[in-house]
């Protein structure tokens, strides 16, 4: 087996078990957040969660296949270790910003419903006033 099937190997591996790690952290701490979002819907909640990890996986590892060609073929065991760097930073850049637009957009989301309950009076209206 040659250098450069060595390192893509690697690429995969070490691609697949990041964006597996960082969907499970996601998911796992992101169920409160997404419960304060949707107003305490659990069962909501629950169903958004799942939506949005599939589509981080399918993102995320869309990206590390699309990104698994190389620019030839890698001569030394140095070359390994170029190619590793370069196409592992990339792959970790591309989590973190997926992982920001999330973050942002249920940000987002949040502030809307918060501004939507304050604009609610908080007792009904008992009388009119005259001008």
């Amino acid at each position: 087996m040659d250098r450069t099937v060595v390192a893509y190997v690697i690429y995969l591996v070490v691609s697949i078990a990041l964006t597996v790690w960082v969907a499970r952290t996601l998911s796992r701490n992101g169920r409160i957040f997404l419960a304060d979002v949707l107003r305490g819907n659990e069962k909501l909640a629950e169903a958004v969660n799942r939506l949005l990890v599939v589509g981080f996986y399918l993102v995320n590892l869309g990206f590390v296949a699309l990104y698994l060609s190389g620019d030839g073929t890698i001569e030394d065991t140095r070359g390994v270790f170029e190619a590793l760097s370069t196409k592992l930073g990339v792959v970790l850049l591309v989590l973190g910003v997926m992982h920001l637009a999330n973050v942002y957009v249920l940000n987002r989301i949040r502030r809307r419903g918060a501004m939507e309950r304050e604009q609610v009076p908080p007792v009904a209206p008992q009388d009119w006033v005259r001008a």
